[in-house]
């Protein structure tokens, strides 16, 4: 392989090390100015669009030990999305923009070691954020609590009342 491959293979290598995800469009279609909407979207969820050669893409993506010989699934212009965060919000970006402009086309990703198909990543771009779960758990957990303490304070409250009452009385 010439030096200059070699420098794109490890350009890409560095990349899907440095990412918990990543996930494989087939941007044929898009203009320049869509693609370039695209990237911005991506941005704001900490995610990056790169096109890929898809033949020296195989090969980095072998040597970060993505398992399975990836070059007969990478046909085509494809540019490969990675981030520095969760996969939903790329996800979800992606999706929501393929539906707008019919493009790009997910083809797979990658979620840690795990293989996503097409459906997979549109399953999980459905799922809410991790911030949102995150609250959705404190709320479940702080609800009993709330519970607890009306349930307390209630014996109370009832007395107090009584008391009050019956002064109110004499």
């Amino acid at each position: 392989m010439r030096e200059a491959k070699k420098n794109i293979s490890a350009e890409y290598l560095e990349r899907l090390n440095a990412s918990p995800y990543f996930i494989v469009v087939d941007y044929q279609g898009l203009k320049v100015d869509q693609f370039a909407e695209l990237r911005q979207r991506l941005d704001g969820a900490q995610a990056e669009l790169h096109v890929v050669k898809n033949r020296i893409f195989s090969i980095a993506a072998k040597e970060a030990g993505f398992e399975g010989d990836l070059r007969s699934e990478l046909t085509g212009q494809l540019a490969v999305v990675t981030g520095a965060s969760e996969i939903s919000a790329a996800a979800k970006i992606i999706k929501n923009f393929e539906s707008e402009f019919d493009k790009p086309g997910i083809k797979f990703g990658f979620m840690g070691e795990t293989r996503l198909d097409e459906k997979e990543v549109k399953i999980i771009a459905d799922l809410p954020s991790l911030d949102e779960l995150r609250a959705k758990i404190v709320g479940v957990v702080q609800a009993p609590a709330q519970k607890l303490a009306t349930l307390i304070n209630t014996p109370g409250t009832q007395l107090a009342q009584v008391i009050k009452a019956k002064s109110e009385k004499e």
